[in-house]
């Protein structure tokens, strides 16, 4: 009896193996799911209250995710990061449309690899701390993630043009909008929040010390309650005129400890929220077959990129890392609002990305999970030979003549004094 309990002790139990906000978000996923099978979600769609909302959701992720970046390895892998968020991207977006255009044979589905190509912050932000992955690749995953959305963007802006005229319609696709110019006016209206939320922290921080806060560098922070303002007041303007580049470089540079455990929660909030959200797109109705395929294909994209691309801009990173930022590929909510702002050009669109969204995301749970797995066999196993060597019978008096073997250490382990 006594046995069995302790074996019983010993096996891994379901929290160490899968993550809390895991579990939430696949309770999250079914009620969005219910909930869109009893309402139509499609009358919320373009509404102010939507388009903020998720435009929130989505800004509360990306400051969460930029914020957590050590900017020690940032600095030392800043080659590696603009090729992520550049070559990585475009090389990611034409693996995908390739395969999805060979297997279905429409050329409207070159704009399903664009959607997935980048990776989604809040996902990043709400699952990154799993504790397997080091704090430098940690960090490279979740720049990669919080910077790939204006190559994404931009890639929109040409690919959607060409994939709409080859697919038979005469025109110009209206999510083109202001084409060239619309996209640098939105780096400009970027920069100038950007530029008013540094000014407004520097000021904050030379009038308002908060207690005489010090960083590392000696830089002051502002008062707290006018800290946590100001970032409030960051993220609503982001969220309602979808500055999100903004939100993301922010992150690096308005930071105070005393955000850390709020801003953990939020970011957790924010990613069941949003997983509920798919759940409502995914009640609509889908399209199993792209779906999948699409979401398999992103998966393998990044883990195509990762190994082939990023060893030639970063160097040093273990063999663990490589892995882990392999199987990195996480999509959500950005994915799901750029399906959502093509679907108007490209009909069925949110159809596909949906099933494709939860695709990736059970690959890389699954992935993570097993790797957890083998990685703590593999550690009770390299545990086991001191165990082993210990139990070795002795040899007996008088057989041999070499000195008697020399007492075992404290771990259990023969001394090779």
């Amino acid at each position: 009896m006594e046995t069995s309990r302790r074996n019983r002790a010993r096996r891994p139990r379901l929290p160490e193996a899968v993550p809390a906000v895991l579990l939430g978000a696949l309770g999250a996923l079914v009620l969005g799911t219910v909930i869109g099978l009893v309402t139509d979600p499609s009358r919320m769609v373009g509404t102010t209250g939507y388009v903020f909302a998720t435009g929130l959701l989505l800004a509360v992720g990306l400051y969460g995710s930029t914020f957590g970046i050590d900017l020690a390895d940032l600095r030392r892998d800043l080659r590696g990061v603009v090729a992520a968020v550049t070559l990585g991207v475009v090389l990611k977006a034409g693996i995908i449309s390739g395969v999805m255009v060979l297997a279905f044979d429409r050329p409207e589905y070159l704009v399903l690899g664009i959607v997935v190509a980048q990776i989604d912050p809040l996902s990043v932000a709400a699952l990154s701390r799993d504790g397997h992955m080091s704090q430098r690749a940690r960090s490279l995953l979740t720049a990669w993630a919080s910077f790939d959305d204006p190559m994404t963007v931009l890639l929109t802006l040409y690919v959607a043009g060409y994939a709409y005229t080859a697919a038979g319609h005469a025109g110009t696709p209206s999510v083109v909008g202001g084409g060239t110019l619309g996209y640098a006016l939105g780096l400009a209206l970027n920069a100038l929040l950007l530029a008013g939320a540094l000014l407004l922290w520097w000021a904050g921080g030379r009038l308002w010390p908060a207690r005489r806060e010090l960083d590392a560098g000696g830089a002051r922070r502002p008062a707290t309650p006018l800290a946590a303002l100001l970032v409030v007041v960051m993220l609503v303007l982001a969220a309602a005129n979808m500055l999100m580049l903004a939100v993301a470089v922010a992150g690096l540079f308005l930071r105070t400890k005393v955000f850390t455990r709020p801003l953990a929660r939020a970011v957790s909030s924010a990613f069941l929220l949003a997983t509920a959200l798919l759940g409502l797109f995914v009640a609509q109705g889908v399209s199993p077959a792209p779906g999948v395929l699409l979401g398999a294909t992103a998966f393998v994209a990044q883990a195509v990129v990762a190994v082939l691309l990023m060893p030639l801009f970063v160097r040093g990173l273990s063999g663990r890392d490589r892995f882990l930022l392999g199987i990195g590929q996480q999509n959500g909510l950005t994915a799901v609002l750029l399906a959502l702002t093509l679907e108007r050009d490209f009909p069925k669109t949110v159809g596909i990305v949906a099933p494709a969204v939860v695709t990736v995301n059970l690959l890389h749970y699954g992935a993570q999970i097993g790797f957890g797995c083998w990685s703590r066999h593999r550690s009770r196993r390299n545990r086991q030979p001191g165990g082993v060597l210990e139990r070795l019978p002795g040899r007996p008096a008088g057989e041999g003549d070499g000195p008697p073997a020399p007492p075992a250490t404290a771990d259990g382990l023969r001394s090779s004094a």
